[in-house]
């Protein structure tokens, strides 16, 4: 921890659990990996030394370790029970919902996503749970950020979009709540609200712009025509897409 701190590092996130790639049977994905002792003594070392935790997380018992050991926030989810909705309030901690990732694990036939009998069907209790985690935290005023595990299979950073348009359309949230859950809202529990986040005096000019109105359909997101990070401007962006990949993710729209 004291070697992250001279590093410079801006959080600290722990693999508490495994996830679908490595279950070895049906119905096991998110196997926990570190003993909630472990858990304690980095979450404790980590706020001494003034870093937010994340936690990758892939199940309720999973959820359940790191909100009663110090984690700050969920990072992907799982079904909630009562204890586990107290611990969120009690703790002030936050979900990061990861609907990306989870999908063509789920939803693509195996001809397609390559993979085995038992990684389609953990990948469909992931997925499940994930959906099933950020509902309920909504429900009960629990604050949830977006994220997608770029770098996951079929996750590209910029696709990014899609987790918007996943969240409105698996969650139920509307285009407005989706757009200010990935700016606003996001910026505030990653504690840079004073920087970006949204469009303000005294901030960084982070902003993209686009020829239609998200708040009519989220895809126009997917049309960027100008970047500006912190003032400078990317004027049409050039972006090298994976047609085969893009056609596949364009069913479940």
């Amino acid at each position: 921890m004291d070697k992250a701190k001279s590093q410079n590092v801006d959080l600290i996130k722990l693999m508490i659990t495994g996830g679908v790639l490595d279950a070895k049977e049906k119905g096991v994905p998110g196997e926990l990996k570190m003993p909630p002792e472990m858990v304690k003594a980095v979450c404790d070392r980590a706020h001494q030394l003034g870093y937010k935790v994340a936690a990758h997380v892939e199940s309720s018992e999973g959820v359940r370790v790191a909100l009663e050991n110090g984690v700050d926030s969920i990072e992907h989810g799982a079904k909630l029970d009562d204890e586990m909705i107290a611990l969120f309030k009690e703790k002030k901690a936050f979900l990061c919902t990861t609907i990306s990732p989870a999908l063509p694990f789920a939803l693509f036939g195996p001809s397609i996503s390559n993979v085995s009998e038992i990684e389609k069907y953990n990948g469909e209790l992931v997925f499940n749970g994930i959906i099933d985690c950020a509902k309920q935290a909504l429900e009960n005023d629990i604050p949830v950020v977006l994220g997608n595990d770029v770098g996951c299979p079929w996750v590209s950073q910029y696709d990014f979009w899609r987790e918007l348009y996943y969240f409105h359309k698996y969650i139920g949230v509307s285009n407005r709540f989706a757009l200010y859950t990935a700016t606003s809202l996001a910026s505030k529990y990653a504690g840079l609200e004073n920087i970006t986040g949204s469009i303000d005096v005294g901030k960084d000019a982070d902003m993209i712009v686009v020829s239609e109105n998200p708040l009519d359909d989220l895809k126009a997101l997917r049309y960027v025509e100008k970047v500006f990070t912190r003032g400078k401007l990317i004027d049409h962006p050039k972006v090298k897409i994976n047609k085969t990949v893009e056609t596949e993710l364009d069913k479940y729209l």
